[in-house]
């Protein structure tokens, strides 16, 4: 029994324990941070394990680039289940195949793009009442600090598309 004890608690220090703290960012901030901003639509995704990290990739079709690139077709997001093992990522955001959004991307030296913050930098692409294109994302539940540290709470963010593109040329000078 004893034994049993002291191998639960070793296995259990040994499992990485994993918590996501988000920054919040503003619409500018993942502005300035993204190296492409684009209008697209998920064709497709598929799961792979990077070292010991899980990531689903998904594919989309852009059909309009606001910042950056083109050429990206694809976004990492941390967590997925591959080969029967599931790894959980608080924050990511699960995207769906068809769905139109725009998309914060950042790709890193590595080559892998991810979305800007997480959920944060990912927008469904909807109409509202006044038949305006507007950009719709709804609160995030992780732990989320504002640039002070302090604890906040996300309230979600819409915006109209035509707004973010003069918000966007505003902030990088085009």
């Amino acid at each position: 029994m004893r034994i049993g004890i002291i191998t639960a608690a070793l296995a259990a220090t040994l499992v990485p324990s994993q918590a996501t703290t988000l920054q919040k960012l503003t619409v500018d901030d993942m502005i300035k941070q993204s190296t492409a901003i684009v209008r697209a639509t998920v064709t497709g995704s598929y799961t792979a394990q990077r070292g010991m990290d899980i990531y689903t990739y998904y594919q989309f079709k852009v059909t309009e680039t606001l910042k950056g690139s083109s050429q990206i077709q694809e976004v990492a997001v941390p967590g997925g289940v591959y080969k029967g093992l599931q790894q959980l990522a608080a924050g990511s955001p699960a995207l769906a195949k068809g769905q139109d959004y725009v998309i914060f991307l950042w790709t890193g030296r590595s080559g892998m793009t991810q979305v800007i913050g997480l959920s944060q930098g990912l927008f469904t692409v909807m109409q509202n009442d006044l038949n305006e294109t507007v950009l719709v994302r709804g609160p995030i539940g992780s732990l989320m600090l504002d640039r002070a540290g302090r604890v906040i709470s996300d309230s979600g963010v819409t915006l109209k598309l035509a707004d973010l593109r003069s918000q966007i040329k505003k902030t990088v000078g085009q």
